[in-house]
C-alpha cells in the first residue's frame, strides 16, 4: 500500500507434515455413521430446509440429478439443475482442508448508501477468506471451519488437551440428496451462496433470496468456482458508543453484487514453512505451540512466501518447476501494459538471487477460455479499477497452515496516476524538466506506474515495508550518480522513500535513475526467504543458515530492515537521505524553492479551471511539511537494529545531544520562522479569497504536533533517566526551553512586533501543549485499532509537569514583554496569550 501499512490476513498457521506439529482441529465425526445414532440425519429431502428435523432419505441419483443438469466435473461434480447447485463432493475429498475466498466480479463502486459519495467495492475486491472442512455423518454433511491457532504434536500427551480446546465451528448442515458413484454425496448448496450465511454472504446484511441466484458454476482438478448475484440491504450502522442503528436511518437501499468464490483444496503435502526473523522484512503467520520444551506455550511465526522449487536441484541457478506468474487485466488502458510488464520482470533478479531464473513472468490472459476468471483464486492479477481513490494495494491469501502464498492481487486504483503526477512534480521537477508541464508524456507516467506496480508486486510475494532503508546509505550518495545508477537513492523499492528530492540539478542525476527500482535490500530478502537451504527435515533445522545470512547486515547496513513502527530516527515516511535528516532536508528545500516557481506555469492553462493550480501548491506545501517533519524525528531518536542472541550489542541507540540539538536549530530556523517562498500571493489570488495563514501555520503545526507526540516526549525522559552521564542525553526540558525560544522569538526584543504567521503558529503551541495538559475525558474504552494492536503508552505525568513549568516561564516572559509591544496587534495578542495560560494551568471546572 502506498500510504499505510498494508492489512494481514488473521489465519494462523499450523502443519500436518512432520516439519511442524499437527493442529487440533476436534474429534473426527464417523464416517460411515457406523457407532452413531443415525436419529442424527433425519432431515427433509428438499435441502433447502437442511439440517432440519424432518425425515430424510436419499433419492435415486437421476431424480435429483435429472436430464435438465449442467454439470462441470473436477474436484466436485458441479450440477445445475434449473435454479438449484448441487456438489457431488467424493469420499476422498471428505476432511481435507480447503480454502474459501470471495471476491466481487462486479459491484457498485458509488454506494449510494453512504454519506458525500464515498466509494463501495470493485471487481476483484475480496469480502470472504475462511478455511473450510466437509465432514459426512450418516445421510449428513457437515461444513466446519477449522482453525490452526493452538498446536502440538500430535505424539506428545498435551494434544488432548489442545484437541478438547479447538472444536471446529459448524457452517452449515447439508441432507444428501443423493449419492453418486463411489458413495459420492450429492448436497443441495444452493442456500450457501444466496442466503445470510455470514462465512460466505458478499452484502453484510438480509439478502433477499428471490433477488438472489446462482450465475454459474465451474469445477478443475483443485478448485470449485461459483458466481452468483446476491441483493440485499446492509445494516445502518450503529450509532456512535453502539447500541443500534443510527438515529433516522431510516429503510436502506438495496444492493446488488455479482460475488464469484473460489474453493481450493490446499495442498495434500503442505510446504514447509520458514521460520520468521524480524530482521528481515516478511509477512507472517503465527501458531502457539504447546508441546514444545521450553516449559511453556510458544508463539511460532513463519513467513509468507510462495512455493518455489528447483527443476534441477543441484543447479546454482534453475527454473522452477512452477514459476509465478502475474497476469495483465484487460481491463488496463493499452499504454500502460507495457509498464505493467515491466514492473513484473524488475523482481527477476531478486528471484535469481534466490537461485531461480524466469522465477517470476507476466501474462496476459487466455483470449479464447471462457472458463478463465481474474477471480479465480488460483490466478495472481494486476487489476485496474475505475476508481478515484490515490492508492494501489498488494494483499495476497496464503495456507493458514504453513504461510504458503497461494494468490496475489496487485489493485490499481485509477487516480493513482494522479498521486504519481502530483508526487512526482513536487519532488523531482527541480530536476525534470518533463514534470514542468502537465499532462506528463506516456513515457514518464509510465515509468512512475511501474514503480507503484512494483512495489505493490512485493507486498504480495511477502515483503513488508522497509522505513529504514533510505537512512542506511551514507547522506551524500543520493547525490552521486554513479552511486544512484548502481545503487538507487534507497537500497529498497518496498521504502516509502519516493523520488530523489534530494538531489540537486548539477549533481546531474539521470532522469532514468530519479525514480527508485528494486534495490540491494529487495534482492537480499527475497534470497534470504526463498533460497533453498538443502539437507533440511525441518523449519528449526533452517535456522542457523538463516541467522547467518541475516548477519550480513553487520557489515553491510543497507540488508537491513525496520518499519515505521518505532516513532523514531531513520524509519521515515517518504524520507531520501535520512542518514542525515538535517542536511537532505535542507537540500529538499532549495528544491522547493525552485517548484514553487514553476507551479503557475504547469498547472494554468486557457479555458480551464484553476483546480490544478490549487491541487499542485497545496501538494507543495504538503511536500515541505512531510520533509521538515523528517528532521523533527532527530529528537528523542533512536538508530535501530534488529538483533538476535548471536549479535551482541543494543537494538536501539539513542542519537547523540549535539544531532538532537542541530536538529532542534534547524528546526526553529527553517520550520518555524515562516517560509516566506512558499506564500505565494498570485497563486492565493486565484485559488481563494482567504487561506494562506491557515495553510502555512497548519504545515508548521505538523511540526509541532510531531515534536509533542507522547512517545517522543516519554523517550526523551526516559534517555535521559538511562544515560550514563546525564550530560550526554539531550533532555526534555532542554527542548522544551529550545522550543519556547525558537516559537517565541519575538519576546527576547526590545521592540516586540509579531507578525500574523507567527502569531498563529504560537496559538498552535498553546493549543497543544492544553491538549496535553487538559485532554477531552475519556467516555468509552476505543476499541483496539486491529487484533492485536498494542496502543502507545499515555504521557508520563513528568512530561506533564515540564509543559506546565514551561507555561509558567512563557508567561512571566510574556508578561515583560506585553509593555515593549510595538503595534496594537502584538500587544493584543500577548495579552490573549496571557489569559489563555492562565486557561490552561487553572482549567474551569465543568458543572
Amino acid at each position: 500500500m502506498l500510504n499505510k501499512t498494508t492489512a494481514l490476513s488473521a489465519l494462523l498457521l499450523a502443519t500436518a507434515c512432520s516439519t511442524a506439529p499437527a493442529p487440533s482441529n476436534g474429534p473426527s465425526p464417523d464416517r460411515t455413521g457406523q457407532g452413531r445414532s443415525t436419529d442424527t440425519t433425519r432431515a427433509g429431502g428438499d435441502s433447502s430446509r437442511a439440517g432440519a428435523n424432518a425425515p430424510a432419505q436419499p433419492r435415486p441419483y437421476n431424480r435429483v440429478i435429472t436430464r435438465e443438469a449442467k454439470t462441470r466435473r473436477g474436484m466436485f461434480a458441479v450440477h445445475r439443475v434449473n435454479d438449484k447447485l448441487y456438489f457431488e463432493i467424493p469420499r476422498k475429498e471428505l476432511n481435507k482442508d480447503m480454502l474459501l475466498v470471495g471476491r466481487f466480479t462486479r459491484a457498485a463502486a458509488s454506494n449510494p448508501r453512504l454519506p458525500g459519495g464515498q466509494f463501495g467495492s470493485y471487481g476483484g475486491d475480496q469480502f470472504a477468506e475462511r478455511t473450510l472442512r466437509w465432514d459426512r455423518i450418516g445421510n449428513r454433511v457437515i461444513l466446519r471451519s477449522p482453525s490452526f491457532a493452538i498446536v502440538a504434536d500430535s505424539s506428545a500427551p498435551v494434544y488432548r488437551a489442545v484437541q478438547a480446546a479447538n472444536y471446529p465451528p459448524i457452517i452449515a448442515v447439508f441432507n444428501i440428496e443423493t449419492y453418486g458413484p463411489d458413495s459420492a454425496a450429492v448436497i443441495d448448496v444452493t442456500r450457501l451462496y444466496t442466503t445470510s450465511i455470514p462465512e460466505f454472504a458478499a452484502i453484510r446484511g438480509n439478502l433477499d433470496e428471490r433477488r438472489s441466484f446462482i450465475e454459474n458454476s465451474l469445477a478443475f482438478p483443485d478448485n470449485v468456482e461459483v458466481e452468483a448475484t446476491q441483493t440485499g440491504t446492509v445494516s445502518a450502522p450503529p450509532t456512535p458508543g453502539g447500541g443500534g442503528a443510527g438515529q433516522g436511518a431510516g429503510p436502506q437501499p438495496a444492493q446488488s453484487v455479482l460475488a464469484h468464490w473460489s474453493l481450493v483444496r490446499l495442498p495434500d503435502k503442505p510446504m514447509m514453512p520458514r521460520r520468521f526473523d524480524e530482521r528481515v522484512g516478511f509477512f507472517s503467520i503465527t501458531q502457539v505451540d504447546f508441546g514444545t520444551p521450553e516449559q511453556r506455550s510458544a508463539d511460532r511465526s513463519y513467513i509468507t512466501r510462495y512455493r518455489l522449487e528447483k527443476k534441477d536441484p543441484n543447479a546454482a541457478l534453475s527454473e522452477p518447476v512452477k514459476p509465478i506468474i502475474y497476469y495483465v487485466d484487460p481491463a488496463t488502458p493499452d499504454q500502460w501494459k507495457p509498464w505493467v510488464r515491466k514492473a513484473i520482470l524488475d523482481w527477476q533478479p531478486a528471484f535469481e538471487a534466490a537461485g531461480f531464473k524466469n522465477a517470476i513472468v507476466p501474462m496476459d490472459p487466455p483470449a479464447n477460455d471462457p472458463d478463465w476468471s481474474p477471480e479465480d483464486v488460483r490466478h495472481t492479477v494486476i487489476r485496474w479499477l475505475p476508481s478515484t481513490i490515490e492508492n494501489a494495494v498488494g494483499p495476497h491469501v496464503h495456507d493458514p497452515r504453513t504461510g504458503e502464498i497461494l494468490n496475489g492481487s496487485v489493485r490499481m486504483f485509477h487516480n493513482v496516476l494522479n498521486l504519481q503526477r502530483d508526487w512526482y512534480f513536487t519532488q523531482a521537477s527541480a530536476l525534470d524538466p518533463r514534470a514542468r508541464t502537465l499532462p506528463f508524456p506516456d513515457s514518464l507516467m509510465g515509468r512512475l506506474l511501474e514503480f507503484v506496480v512494483a512495489h505493490e508486486i512485493g507486498h504480495t510475494i511477502g515483503l513488508r515495508h522497509d522505513q529504514i532503508g533510505s537512512s542506511t546509505y551514507p547522506a551524500d550518495s543520493v547525490r552521486s550518480s554513479s552511486w544512484v545508477h548502481r545503487m538507487g537513492h534507497s537500497p529498497s523499492i518496498m521504502d516509502y522513500s519516493r523520488f530523489n528530492y534530494v538531489a540537486q540539478p548539477e549533481d546531474n542525476i539521470a532522469l532514468a535513475d530519479i525514480v527508485p527500482g528494486v534495490g540491494p535490500y529487495d534482492k537480499f530478502a527475497i534470497m534470504w526467504g526463498y533460497t533453498p537451504i538443502p539437507g533440511v527435515r525441518n523449519p528449526d533445522e533452517e535456522r542457523a543458515t538463516l541467522d547467518q545470512w541475516a548477519r550480513m547486515q553487520d557489515t553491510i547496513p543497507w540488508y537491513r530492515f525496520s518499519e515505521n513502527n518505532e516513532g523514531g530516527y531513520g524509519t521515515l515516511n517518504e524520507a531520501v537521505g535520512d542518514a542525515d535528516p538535517v542536511r537532505s532536508t535542507a537540500l529538499g528545500f532549495k528544491n522547493l524553492r525552485r517548484v514553487v516557481t514553476y507551479i503557475s506555469a504547469a498547472a494554468t492553462k486557457p479555458g480551464e479551471d484553476n483546480d490544478d493550480l490549487r491541487e499542485l501548491y497545496d501538494r507543495t506545501v504538503g511536500q515541505w511539511a512531510t520533509e521538515a517533519n523528517h528532521v523533527a524525528t532527530v529528537i528523542g531518536g533512536e538508530a535501530v537494529q534488529y538483533k538476535s542472541g548471536s549479535q551482541p550489542g543494543a537494538v536501539y541507540t539513542p542519537l547523540s545531544r549535539a544531532r538532537q540539538q542541530e536538529a532542534m536549530r534547524f528546526i526553529n530556523e527553517n520550520v518555524f520562522q515562516t517560509p516566506s517562498y512558499l506564500i505565494q500571493p498570485a497563486i492565493a489570488r486565484r485559488i481563494e479569497a482567504a487561506g494562506m495563514i491557515t495553510r502555512i501555520t497548519n504545515a508548521q503545526a505538523r511540526v509541532l504536533t510531531g515534536l509533542l507526540n507522547d512517545g517522543r516526549l516519554n523517550r526523551l525522559i526516559e534517555n535521559e533517566a538511562l544515560a550514563g552521564n546525564k550530560g550526554d542525553s539531550y533532555s526534555l526540558a532542554a527542548m522544551l526551553d529550545d522550543l519556547r525560544r525558537g516559537v517565541w522569538t519575538e519576546l527576547s526584543q526590545s521592540r516586540v512586533s509579531i507578525d500574523p504567521y507567527r502569531r498563529t503558529l504560537q496559538n498552535q503551541l498553546l493549543t497543544q501543549i492544553n491538549a496535553k495538559l487538559n485532554p477531552p475525558p475519556v467516555t468509552a474504552t476505543p476499541a483496539p485499532a486491529f487484533p492485536g494492536f498494542t496502543p502507545p503508552a499515555p504521557l508520563l505525568e513528568d512530561a506533564r509537569s515540564q509543559l506546565r513549568g514551561e507555561l509558567v516561564s512563557l508567561r512571566a516572559e510574556i508578561r515583560r514583554a506585553i509593555p515593549r509591544a510595538a503595534d496594537r496587534e502584538t500587544r493584543l495578542h500577548l495579552e490573549a496569550a496571557d489569559h489563555q495560560i492562565g486557561e490552561i494551568l487553572e482549567p474551569k471546572k465543568s458543572d
